[in-house]
């Protein structure tokens, strides 16, 4: 992982617009899943991201893998990354609000650390990320509690598949290493196809989008989420996977869950709850405390050294 000095300004740049373009798709998914259901959304902004990744990695000259040993491991990344995540958000924003959404998608830095530590035996993981983590999880359940308290099941369930998203995403972020020495737009176009590939017969099965009647806006939120918060958005992912390393590209969904709830404020007139507040804050936090840019407890990591 690239230690604070070798960051360089350009990459944190990339990492506040890639917070903005995914912050910006539950906005997005919100308008779109008023005509569209979910899978359909999520098949679409699939297929024009990975038509306009391939062309540029076409335009650019790359050279696709040859052997189903390189092919593999991308239908992989295209489940966690993409295909996954992507349906479980869709349907979760059919029970909850897009700002919502966005706050619970925060935790995959969480994730990650949970992960180091516990299966990957990461000694650099410490009682700073543990306590990291457990203020994170205590945001994460004060912007459940309203919907856990009145017993509202499917606003529940809505929440929990958002959260199952964050731990696809983490386990994303994890696994994108592998790809560090090809090309950011190889990974990126190989890997949205076959997330396309598998959503397709979802969507034909399962939504009949050739029977239904989207609205002008529903079809313009669907390929504004293919060109901008897939294509653009995986292109520099996979680029800051390789520059920044998974921890730090996470951390990026604090500003990801801002800009999220900053769209449904203005563009789609959603309020925003003192209980939400109030978790979004312990998220921050955590994923401060985490990344080691807030030492709430200096002691205890400096005494023992």
């Amino acid at each position: 992982m690239p230690q604070k000095s070798e960051v360089k300004l350009p990459e944190i740049g990339l990492l506040i617009l890639l917070s903005f373009l995914w912050g910006g798709s539950f906005t997005l998914t919100e308008i779109a899943i008023e005509t569209i259901p979910p899978a359909t959304i999520v098949c679409g902004r699939l297929i024009v991201g990975a038509i306009l990744l391939s062309l540029f990695a076409v335009w650019n000259r790359v050279t696709f893998p040859k052997t189903l040993n390189q092919w593999t491991p991308m239908v992989l990344q295209g489940i966690l990354q993409s295909a996954l995540p992507f349906m479980l958000i869709s349907w979760g924003q059919t029970h909850i609000d897009s700002g919502l959404a966005g706050l619970l998608n925060t935790t995959p830095p969480l994730f990650v650390f949970l992960i180091g530590a516990f299966l990957l035996h990461d000694r650099s993981v410490g009682k700073r990320h543990l306590f990291g983590i457990l203020l994170g999880l205590i945001g994460v359940l004060t912007i459940m509690e309203p919907a856990l308290l009145s017993g509202e099941s499917r606003s529940t369930l809505g929440q929990l598949a958002v959260i199952g998203a964050s731990l696809s995403y983490a386990l994303a972020a994890l696994y994108a290493r592998r790809f560090n020495t090809q090309p950011a737009v190889l990974t990126a176009a190989c890997s949205m196809s076959f997330a396309a590939l598998i959503i397709l017969p979802v969507s034909v099965v399962v939504d009949h989008p050739m029977t239904l009647a989207p609205t002008l806006h529903a079809v313009a939120s669907v390929i504004t989420l293919g060109v901008f918060s897939t294509a653009i958005a995986m292109a520099i992912y996979f680029r800051l996977i390789r520059t920044l390393g998974p921890l730090i590209v996470t951390t990026g969904s604090y500003m990801r869950a801002a800009f999220s709830v900053l769209l449904g404020v203005v563009l789609l007139q959603e309020e925003a709850s003192a209980t939400l507040i109030l978790g979004l804050i312990m998220i921050f936090a955590a994923v401060a405390v985490i990344s080691g840019h807030l030492k709430l407890i200096p002691k205890i990591t400096s005494k023992k050294s």
